[in-house]
């Protein structure tokens, strides 16, 4: 399952020193895969304990975390959806990604000029949010004029769906965040709406407020909640730091900063949470793997992440939980105890499952 994010804000907010943490190299242990695709782009695995957990009772040859595609995406600037600055560009690559991180600057740095003159992460918020709304109205203008007067069902839902996605727009108010019914979201999915995404915002604080304790971090902190969205606080500068050390020198750089892990493995976390998204696991000799599913998968369609013939010809899954794995510490003892279990096609998938599938084509 493809999975992308787009880092986006204002210029000079700390987008790309957080997209080069996120793609370093050297941030990722030596099990953990990490490329850069384009400039702009790269692949980040999840954070994710359990995988070790899992290393420690099954030896194999190697790990691969779940991953997600990270777009820096070209600062935006007012005016950017009449295609001021890179705007038409910035617009059609946040068209392509699932999810939205929305970095705000919560430090004042004399040094760090602001495109606005002055550091307020709710006028910044709403900048960003105006342009992009901005966009899809006009995108559902162009969309409502070519489908006319055509009087199908499925027109008349997109048109009534457009219209009222229109109305709420214009009351200021983000897709994402609006009362549009199942039925209507999907009439308009086609599209790829800007303000229909989902988005998390980071807060990006002054080393010396990891806490997120400023006045600015809590306005946003504020404004998050309120809007029912995901909030994570770092310090791009510190996140630079880390990203640049190897392991060891990483985990005594945490030690010394009262950080249980870098805040980009929360932003990784945060991201797969937030597109209600979760992995399950296989784990032999040679790999353990975690494999991304929607919250809500069912058996075969779990299977079919691995290869579309694992749920044409889906049988069972033999399934055990980290639990189970833990408190036996085989898989053979786990079947000696009778705690393997056989799963078939209406099982729904839990977090942290362990599986083997059988299967015939």
């Amino acid at each position: 399952m493809g999975l992308s994010a787009g880092i986006v804000g204002l210029p000079n907010v700390g987008k790309s020193t957080i997209f080069n943490a996120l793609t370093s190299g050297k941030a990722q242990s030596a099990n953990y895969p990490f490329c850069t695709i384009e400039p702009n782009t790269g692949v980040v695995p999840v954070s994710d304990k359990r995988l070790s957990i899992i290393a420690s009772h099954i030896k194999s040859e190697k790990i691969l975390p779940a991953v997600i595609e990270i777009v820096d995406i070209a600062g935006l600037v007012r005016g950017a959806s009449k295609g001021e600055g890179l705007g038409n560009q910035f617009l059609a690559n946040i068209r392509q990604v699932d999810a939205i991180l929305h970095v705000v600057r919560c430090f004042e740095d004399g040094d760090v000029i602001h495109v606005e003159g002055s550091v307020s992460p709710l006028r910044d918020v709403e900048t960003i949010e105006t342009e992009l709304m901005l966009s899809d109205l006009d995108s559902l203008d162009k969309r409502l004029k070519r489908i006319g007067k055509m009087s199908d069902a499925a027109s008349k839902l997109e048109r009534s769906a457009i219209e009222k996605a229109i109305a709420i727009i214009n009351e200021g108010t983000w897709l994402g965040r609006s009362h549009l019914s199942e039925a209507e979201g999907e009439a308009i999915e086609h599209m790829c709406l800007l303000s229909m995404k989902k988005v998390l915002f980071v807060g990006n604080v002054h080393e010396e407020d990891m806490a997120g304790n400023h006045p600015h971090a809590i306005a946003l902190r504020e404004h998050a909640a309120k809007m029912g969205a995901g909030m994570v606080i770092i310090s791009g500068k510190i996140e630079s730091e880390l990203a640049d050390l190897d392991i060891e020198e990483r985990t005594e750089m945490l030690v010394e900063m009262g950080m249980e892990e870098p805040g980009l493995n929360i932003i990784t976390r945060e991201t797969y949470r937030l597109l209600g998204l979760q992995s399950y696991f296989t784990a032999g000799p040679k790999e353990i793997h975690a494999w991304t599913i929607r919250v809500g998968a069912k058996g075969p369609e779990a299977a079919g992440v691995i290869h579309t013939d694992f749920e044409r010809g889906f049988i069972r899954a033999e399934t055990y939980s980290l639990a189970d794995l833990e408190a036996c510490g085989t898989e053979a003892e786990i079947k000696n105890r009778g705690l393997m279990r056989s799963e078939g096609k209406e099982y729904v998938v839990q977090d942290g499952d362990i599986m083997h599938f059988r299967f015939n084509v």
